[in-house]
């Protein structure tokens, strides 16, 4: 689960995160990805780019 804000200046992120892993996964190139959704900050760039997804490693019972 992607954090609703960047941790560091607070702007809202989580409404990028589908298009970013959709656009990640057909292979495109994360910066244009990033450039393109207007994520210009480091910190809020670096809250996409190292994100793991850990729902299913935490509750693997369900």
């Amino acid at each position: 689960m992607i954090p609703v804000r960047c941790v560091t200046c607070g702007k809202v992120i989580s409404p990028a995160w589908e298009a970013f892993k959709r656009r990640r996964e057909a292979g495109e190139d994360p910066k244009e990805i990033l450039d393109d959704l207007g994520l210009k900050r480091y910190c809020c760039r670096r809250m996409l780019l190292t994100h793991r997804e850990t729902v299913d490693d935490v509750n693997p019972y369900q």
